[in-house]
C-alpha cells in the first residue's frame, strides 16, 4: 500500500510524516534516511491499530470512486 507523507528540511535533518497516519512521524539526517525510517514507523503504526483493535467488533468498507 502506499501513503502519502510530508517531508520538511530542519536544522537537525528531515522529519517526515503521514497525514493519513495521525501521530505516525520519523526523522532523520538525509531525506533517503527519513524516507526509510518512515516505513518502519508505518509498518510499527499498523501493527499497534491491529493490537488495539484486536478484540474489537470490525467491518471493512470500500471507497466508491466516481
Amino acid at each position: 500500500m502506499k501513503y502519502k507523507v510530508n517531508l520538511q528540511k530542519t536544522d537537525e535533518g528531515y522529519a517526515v510524516s503521514v497525514p493519513g497516519l495521525p501521530g505516525c512521524w520519523s526523522q532523520g539526517a538525509t531525506e533517503a534516511e527519513a524516507s526509510e525510517n518512515i516505513k518502519d514507523a508505518i509498518a510499527s503504526y499498523l501493527e499497534a491499530v491491529e493490537i488495539l483493535a484486536k478484540d474489537k467488533e470490525s467491518r471493512y468498507v470500500s471507497q466508491a470512486h466516481s
